[in-house]
């Protein structure tokens, strides 16, 4: 008999059907009655963004293996996972590249202000030539300081040094000597990072650390011509802060792909900024991209209900 899989997010349908030689697959989304019914017997879930703590798990009495279709897994209980010796599986790397495209598309968007003069020229009031009230800020030969030299961080200070001739900061846990030979980038204090950088970009990955890590304090220390990025996650940032930040014109604009809650409400200040460029969490969201994830991912699920162990395990820090 075939292991039972709950698959809850969207994959392509020759993935589903490649699961389908070793598995019994179920679709079905997390909101379903009938997920409560089939958890129990399931061995392994697929998907990305669902909550994996102990009152789930608990449900779960024969799960071999968690699957998320994402490099991110702060919805995962790693702890809990591995207490009860049940497989927790990512898709890193493959999304690197992809990911900085967008990180670097919204610190274009913000300082050029794209979105906001598309809607002008959209609206019918591009009728004269433009005048300085119109004008953007420039991205080459400035400074970009970038909090988090992961492998995602790494591909924006790529593009900011070869592409647009930036000096790149960094902030990070370690040093980073290759970053350093490669892309002389320079290490810099948390503090000296936010006051010397034109864009400061995050990417550091989620930790009980790093919620709340931007906030009042930090945005006072940014140039007023400052443009702040958060290509992390949303609970990284005091989200009343930053609004405050932008209102106050503590600094110039920011580019966000993530919010304290997702999605973002209707109602959030954020959403009437001119000066905020908003995308809807979209940082690997190519048709290319997700695919190569979904086969990593079907990858990692064959090989843990097999009793392998799978290339991408997560292990709890």
């Amino acid at each position: 008999m075939k292991p039972k899989v709950i698959l809850y997010n969207q994959i392509s349908e020759d993935l589903v059907q490649q699961m389908e030689k070793y598995c019994d697959v179920v679709k079905l989304s997390t909101d379903e009655e009938r997920f409560s019914a089939e958890i129990p017997t399931a061995k392994g879930i697929i998907g990305s963004g669902l909550n994996v703590d102990i009152k789930l798990l608990n449900q779960a009495p024969e799960l071999q293996i968690v699957t998320n279709i994402s490099a991110g897994y702060d919805n995962l209980d790693l702890v809990e996972l591995e207490r009860r010796g049940i497989f927790a599986t990512n898709t890193p790397d493959v999304l690197n590249e992809t990911t900085a495209d967008t990180v670097f598309g919204l610190m274009i968007s913000a300082s050029r202000r794209m979105p906001e003069l598309d809607a002008y020229v959209k609206a019918g009031k591009w009728q004269s030539k433009i005048t300085e009230e119109h004008f953007g800020m420039d991205i080459h030969h400035k400074t970009l300081g970038i909090i988090g030299m992961g492998r995602i961080g790494m591909a924006v200070a790529e593009r900011a040094h070869f592409g647009f001739k930036m000096n790149v900061l960094y902030h990070n846990r370690s040093r980073k000597p290759e970053a350093e030979a490669y892309l002389k980038a320079e290490y810099a204090a948390f503090d000296d990072l936010l006051m010397q950088s034109d864009f400061v970009c995050l990417m550091a990955p989620l930790t009980p650390d790093t919620v709340n890590l931007i906030g009042k304090r930090e945005f006072s220390l940014m140039k007023e011509t400052g443009i702040f990025v958060n290509g992390a996650r949303g609970t990284m940032v005091v989200e009343s802060d930053l609004i405050d930040a932008l209102r106050n014109g503590d600094i110039m604009a920011a580019g966000l792909d993530v919010y304290q809650n997702e999605p973002v409400e209707a109602a959030n200040p954020l959403l009437k900024m001119d000066n905020v460029v908003t995308m809807p969490h979209i940082g690997s969201a190519t048709r290319e991209t997700r695919y190569k994830m979904g086969i990593i991912a079907v990858q990692n699920l064959i090989q843990g209900l097999n009793g392998e162990v799978p290339v991408n395990q997560i292990h709890e820090r």
